[in-house]
């Protein structure tokens, strides 16, 4: 008798798990200091690692859960925090900016997603919340040299920006000029970690093949980034379940996956968790709080500006 739909899921997942424990498993054995042993041992999501000097001695252990990775549906009371509040329109106003930061502090968002003009006000807005800034670089075609966008990363972080979302030099993966790609986003990497940001890589899936969507992820990766982001929201498409799962397939359990451009609902947006992201861009971030039904209360600033 053939397996059902049910059977084949549970299977597809229980493999999954086990790959991307033993994925993280490798990374930390890798990452062990000379002179030293470090063996990793995963169980239902759960890996204990512990570590031996030249002696055999034990010097450390410890235990860390990856489940959070591998696609649990966010609650309702946790769905806010997968949440970059974004607007990203070139016509965005002023007032229009103060209402994504008031209902940022609202709803306790992730984060606002803005252009770099945007950074100060935002900070300023948002100070003494838990709602972090972050930036748009090389925004939304990526073909800027790796100097300016450095430079750009830089100056929004020292505005202060806690986070930074790059678009990677699409044309470099397609030419497979992937030193320049990972020049790219090295030099961005350097900068913000060295101010104590976190770095999101968008790789625009819209405009890959399967095969340059998993370069792109592995160069982000390899490269030092926090985060690997599906999409501008200003190309052809946004982003998709399948690329989600493709992202985390690709980069393993150790960073974040961002799905960006097209994330209207609490059921896409949990759609995107379920599939491996960590993390999601969106407009709606008011409706989807809401359950899809729109606020009834009137706004203290403006209303909502239809954003990206």
């Amino acid at each position: 008798m053939s397996p059902d739909k049910q059977s084949i899921e549970t299977l597809v997942e229980i493999i999954t798990r086990e790959v991307l424990n033993s994925m993280l498993a490798q990374e930390k054995i890798n990452a062990s200091p000379p002179g030293q042993e470090c063996k990793v041992e995963c169980v239902d999501n759960l890996c204990v690692t512990t570590c031996f000097d030249e002696y055999g001695q034990v010097i450390s252990a410890g235990a860390e859960r990856v489940s959070s990775t591998l696609g649990a549906a966010p609650t309702e009371s946790e769905i806010a925090k997968y949440i970059d509040h974004t607007l990203l329109k070139p016509e965005a106003t002023r007032e229009q900016i103060t209402q994504l930061c008031f209902e940022a502090r609202k709803y306790n968002f992730a984060t606002v997603c803005v252009n770099p003009t945007h950074v100060k006000l935002c900070v300023n807005l948002l100070r003494g919340t838990n709602v972090g800034v972050a930036a748009t670089i090389g925004f939304p075609l990526g073909a800027t040299t790796p100097e300016v966008k450095a430079f750009e990363a830089q100056q929004a972080m020292q505005e202060g920006a806690s986070e930074i979302d790059m678009v990677i030099n699409i044309g470099a993966i397609k030419d497979r000029n992937l030193e320049l790609a990972a020049r790219d986003v090295r030099g961005v990497v350097n900068v913000v970690h060295n101010l104590g940001g976190i770095l999101k890589v968008i790789i625009e899936t819209a405009l890959l093949t399967d095969e340059e969507k998993q370069i792109a992820c592995l160069i982000a990766k390899e490269a030092g980034a926090d985060y690997v982001k599906t999409s501008t929201g200003f190309s052809t498409a946004g982003a998709t379940v399948e690329d989600v799962a493709l992202m985390r397939r690709t980069v393993g359990p150790t960073i974040g996956v961002k799905a960006a451009g097209g994330v209207r609902t609490d059921e896409d947006l949990k759609k995107m968790v379920k599939a491996g992201a960590t993390r999601i861009g969106t407009s709606a971030g008011v409706k989807i709080v809401h359950g899809n039904s729109e606020e009834k209360t009137t706004p203290a600033v403006a209303p909502a500006a239809k954003t990206y």
